[in-house]
C-alpha cells in the first residue's frame, strides 16, 4: 500500500511524504503505483521548473527503490506552489477514491 501524508499549516499544504508501493499488480504493471508517482513528481519537477525561487524553499528526500519522497517546504509555499500542490492532492483523492483504501491511504497532519 502507498502512504501519502500531507502536512498542512495553517490550513495549507507544506509538504508531503509518500512511502511504499500499492501491490496493485506486478512491478512494472502497477497502474496505481504508476499514477501516485506521477502525480507526486510531477508535482515536484513543475515547482522547481516553473517556480524556481519555490524550489529553492523545498527540502525533496528521495528513496526509489523502497518508495519513499518526502517535501517539505521551508518557508510558506506561495499560492502558485500551493496551486500545484492542491492539484496534487485532488488527484491523490481521487486514486483514493477511485480504487479504495487498500493500494491507497492518504493521512493529514
Amino acid at each position: 500500500m502507498v502512504h501519502v501524508e500531507i502536512i498542512r499549516e495553517a490550513e495549507r499544504i507544506n509538504g508531503f511524504s509518500c512511502r511504499g508501493h500499492a501491490g496493485f499488480a506486478d512491478k512494472g504493471k502497477d497502474i496505481v503505483c504508476a499514477a501516485v508517482s506521477i502525480l507526486v513528481i510531477n508535482t515536484v519537477n513543475s515547482i522547481e521548473a516553473l517556480l524556481p525561487e519555490e524550489g529553492k524553499k523545498m527540502e525533496v528526500v528521495s528513496e526509489d527503490e523502497k518508495g519513499i519522497i518526502e517535501c517539505r517546504f521551508l518557508s510558506e509555499p506561495s499560492k502558485d506552489a500551493e496551486l500545484l500542490l492542491n492539484s496534487m492532492y485532488l488527484g491523490l483523492k481521487t486514486i483514493e477514491k477511485e480504487y479504495g483504501g487498500k493500494f491507497l491511504k492518504i493521512t493529514e497532519i
